[in-house]
């Protein structure tokens, strides 16, 4: 039992008068009847509440999250009183989203029931803990509180952005992929083959119309082209210190992971091969590519449990596994950051050497933090000085990819936030110019 807000208003509402009694008698004759009157109103509203257990909650979430994403949280609140109710529900989250404000205030008519929903978005994979959800229930005189314990704790699990794969999912199913600014790229040469007529829908190639089928059929049909053999596609990423940098509240291994599972999932519905590879100081995780139903289910798991280390990355051990794991030629898509031209040229040898074994494609991040503050307009000497430094590690960057480029190695710059788009954008693009 709980007192209220009310209870202790009224109570002031009566000490006052009692006490005013003093200074004038017939005052305190009053204080008493409103002392008696709150004890009865008490009574009556304590047994209102206890008389029977009146509300039922309970959460309902998926049982697994999506990193980066929102996800939605449902709390089914319900009232066997006989009279409406007030009610007020909070939701004991995980710590780890310090989240202070998962309260929320009701009313809830006689023995009907409402539904309570809000959004949480993790931005650290792993296993999150749950509590009980808490109900405080008040009458319409609001002298009392009834607090009511529902539901039970819960553990939900954190994976790479399955919210995002199901985006991509049904805008590739419609032909729609533009939609996310991925763009369609002009295919070069001929190196497809016939697959079948389908009827015309908006983002077809107006170039496969298929005039004589068009013609008996009374609508525009287009000729569908299919690749004729199916490449291996690595996600090659680093776990090395240089990913644990964060943005907007998630590292940069995270974006890696998420993006590496959209590129997988495109890359499959593309009849490619999809593999994983991570390593750090040591050789770490290896997924043999394939493009096999439950593919995406089993680079989901092992994305899942990858973590980044304070090592530095061993660029020589992932060449040797490489070379015994990988034999035919394939793209490797490797994700992983530059401090700077130093750290760049420490292991521009081992990337050379892998990409005479396979096509390389080296995904790193540009700094979206710098690239406002050089755009920022200086204001004073010492900021003139930092403009300056900032500039040259942005210019830096830009050397890095004019350097891969000399030694014919695919590389892209690209922000955290788009990532994703930016990286199947380079695979469409490579794929399409049969570099792969």
């Amino acid at each position: 039992m709980f007192l209220t807000r009310r209870f202790y208003i009224a109570s002031l509402v009566v000490i006052l008068t009692v006490g005013s009694g003093y200074l004038y008698a017939p005052i305190f004759v009053l204080g008493k009847g409103l002392l008696a009157l709150l004890a009865a109103s008490v009574a009556a509203d304590a047994w209102r509440l206890y008389h029977t257990r009146g509300i039922q909650a309970s959460r309902h979430c998926a049982q697994r999250f999506s990193n980066g994403d929102e996800n939605e949280v449902t709390i089914r609140v319900e009232s066997n009183y006989a009279m409406p109710v007030e009610v007020e529900v909070i939701d004991e989250t995980p710590f780890i989203f310090q989240r202070r404000d998962i309260s929320f205030r009701a009313p809830l008519p006689a023995r009907e029931a409402r539904s309570i929903h809000y959004r949480l978005r993790p931005t650290t994979r792993g296993v999150y803990s749950f509590g009980r959800v808490r109900v405080f229930a008040t009458t319409t005189l609001g002298l009392l509180s009834r607090r009511y314990t529902c539901g039970e704790a819960e553990d939900v699990k954190v994976y790479p952005s399955y919210l995002m794969l199901r985006q991509y999912e049904l805008l590739a199913i419609s032909n729609n992929l533009t939609e996310l600014g991925i763009k369609r790229v002009r295919r070069v040469g001929h190196h497809t083959e016939f697959e079948q007529i389908k009827e015309y829908v908006k983002g077809d190639d107006y170039r496969t119309i298929n005039w004589k089928a068009s013609a008996r059929k009374h609508e525009l049909m287009v000729n569908v082209f299919q690749d004729e053999r199916s490449q291996q596609i690595y996600n090659v990423i680093d776990k090395g210190r240089v990913m644990q940098r964060a943005f907007r509240g998630m590292t940069l291994l995270d974006y890696a992971i998420n993006a590496s599972l959209v590129l997988s999932y495109v890359a499959i519905r593309k009849e490619d091969k999809a593999g994983l590879v991570t390593f750090d100081e040591h050789f770490d995780t290896f997924v043999p590519a394939s493009k096999q139903s439950g593919q995406m289910q089993t680079l989901l798991e092992n994305l899942y449990a990858q973590q980044s280390t304070f090592d530095e990355t061993d660029f020589s051990a992932l060449c040797v596994h490489l070379g015994k794991h990988v034999g035919k030629r394939s793209l490797l898509v490797l994700y992983t950051n530059f401090s700077g031209l130093v750290s760049m040229n420490r292991q521009l040898a081992y990337l050379k050497q892998l990409n005479r074994q396979h096509r390389l494609l080296v995904v790193f991040f540009e700094d979206a933090e710098l690239k406002e503050y050089v755009d920022s307009p200086a204001r004073s000497t010492e900021e003139y000085y930092r403009h300056v430094i900032a500039e040259k590690f942005a210019f830096e960057q830009r050397l890095i990819v004019s350097t891969f480029k000399q030694h014919g190695i695919y590389s892209l710059l690209t922000t955290p936030d788009n990532l994703s788009v930016d990286v199947i954008n380079k695979y469409l693009e490579m794929k399409s110019r049969q570099l792969l």
